[in-house]
């Protein structure tokens, strides 16, 4: 497994940002770790429910899973090869890799915003961007502009990913429990642009967590975390 060699910006595993943020991201979290991208050899493909790449799954209506819009290995120029708007990505494992660009030079102050994703990503292409890369991931689909549904989530997969709230998690008060140095990541976010303005709320924990997920949230994410069990 080759290592992309990026630091992956904004809401990352490693960076605890609590309530308002006002220092730039991809650094060193309070464990001393830096979020590095790690490119796997999967092929992509279909892409599958949400939180099928983690533990447990979701257990959600899923409204938006339609025939890929693009593919998930390649670069796209933005208003050409695809449109502005939100896109979904779900059922991956480690490896998945995705870059808003602001131009095509390659050059690490080219990023905008990116991540490692394991399991759900959701992320808004806007029309300032020029390139949206993405490599090793399941298809991504295009999402609809208003959440619909009404998710039974009684349970969530600790690596499900990113989560709509609405659409593939209920909102309320989630536990996980048992989770070992500070390897539990979590957020509440307020939209998929992935800068660190989008946290509402995050955390790195070690043992026991305890979140209530908004319906003003619009989406939760989770990654190394055990179960999350809903208990209100």
């Amino acid at each position: 497994m080759g290592m992309k060699g990026k630091i992956a910006l904004g809401a990352v595993v490693g960076v605890v940002v609590i309530g308002a943020v006002s220092t730039a991201g991809g650094g060193d979290g309070k464990d001393g770790r830096t979020d590095t991208v790690d490119k796997g050899s999967a092929p992509s493909g279909q892409h599958s429910g949400p939180g099928s790449g983690g533990k447990g799954g979701a257990g959600t209506k899923d409204k938006e899973d339609k025939a890929p819009a693009f593919d998930g290995d390649g670069s796209y120029v933005v208003g050409k090869d695809i449109q502005p708007g939100t896109y979904r990505t779900t059922g991956n494992s480690d490896g998945c890799y995705w870059e808003r660009a602001k131009d095509a030079s390659g050059e690490f102050e080219s990023i905008l915003a990116n991540d490692n994703v394991t399991g759900t990503s959701y992320v808004t292409v806007k029309a300032s961007d020029k390139l949206f890369k993405t490599n090793d991931c399941k298809g991504w689909g295009t999402v609809e502009g208003k959440p619909s549904g009404a998710p039974d989530t009684q349970k969530i997969g600790g690596d499900a990913g990113m989560l709509r709230v609405g659409v593939d998690i209920a909102p309320g008060t989630y536990k996980s429990a048992g989770n070992k140095d500070d390897g539990c990541y979590w957020e509440r976010s307020k939209d998929a642009l992935h800068s660190l303005e989008s946290i509402a709320a995050n955390d790195n924990v070690t043992g026991t967590a305890v979140v209530t997920v908004a319906a003003g949230d619009a989406y939760f994410k989770t990654t190394g975390c055990k179960d999350w069990t809903k208990s209100s």
